[in-house]
């Protein structure tokens, strides 16, 4: 999953030279916390809603309500911004952006083309979307996560399974985390099941091997069957 198919295309921006009330009513009336900022049409810097809180007068200011609203607009943007700014490719995938935003612990990365124009931004709440996107809840589908042994052959049997009970598989994902050395734990998004039909679907699972858990989005249940 690559970030040109979730990065949010309609970049909002800030001039450099623009004020941080500027900034703030831009943040707030686009319902954003991160403003790629521009000069003669390059990419000089980001500001971010952490950073127009850490710059804004304490509440135990003695100043006025005038006298507050003057000096943020005496403020520019560029004394806010933060350099240099780190941006990614849109050929790189979501988890790899996942990785620079939790390890940097950005809102968002700038997404820039070949010839560094920004052509988007990957926020976490884009992230968001991939994993709610990822798990179906988004279609009221279901997901169950089932550990087997980790050689070829088992994922198949559960997908034939899966589809002799009319099944349609959106999409499997694998992990040896939490999973002994020689088995995989897996995680299927199946839709259109028949919920008469899934408690045979899940015996018939069971026997290729441990049922970790399940959960129904439709039905809004859930089932934990091992750790």
């Amino acid at each position: 999953m690559l970030v040109k198919n979730w990065m949010s295309k309609d970049v909002i921006t800030v001039n450099a030279d623009d004020s941080m009330q500027d900034a703030g009513y831009l943040l707030r009336e686009h319902k954003i916390n991160v403003l790629p900022v521009m000069e003669e049409g390059r990419m000089v810097g980001i500001v971010t809603d952490r950073d127009m809180k850490k710059a804004s007068p304490s509440d135990a200011t003695t100043l006025d309500m005038h006298e507050l609203l003057f000096l943020i607009s005496k403020i520019k943007v560029r004394d806010l911004m933060r350099t240099p700014v780190h941006t990614i490719s849109p050929d790189y995938t979501v988890e790899e952006a996942a990785a620079i935003l939790l390890e940097k612990k950005f809102s968002g990365l700038p997404v820039v083309d070949e010839k560094n124009r920004v052509v988007g931004i990957i926020t976490r709440s884009d992230l968001f979307r991939v994993l709610i996107n990822l798990t179906g809840l988004g279609k009221k589908g279901i997901q169950f996560a089932i550990r087997l042994k980790d050689k070829p052959g088992p994922i198949k049997e559960v997908r034939q399974l899966v589809h002799e009970y009319g099944g349609r598989i959106a999409s499997i994902l694998s992990s040896w985390d939490n999973a002994p050395p020689d088995r995989l734990n897996l995680y299927f998004r199946v839709y259109q099941i028949d919920r008469e039909k899934l408690p045979r679907l899940l015996d018939k699972i069971k026997e290729k091997g441990i049922l970790l858990y399940l959960v129904d989005h439709r039905e809004n249940t859930r089932t934990i069957y091992a750790d």
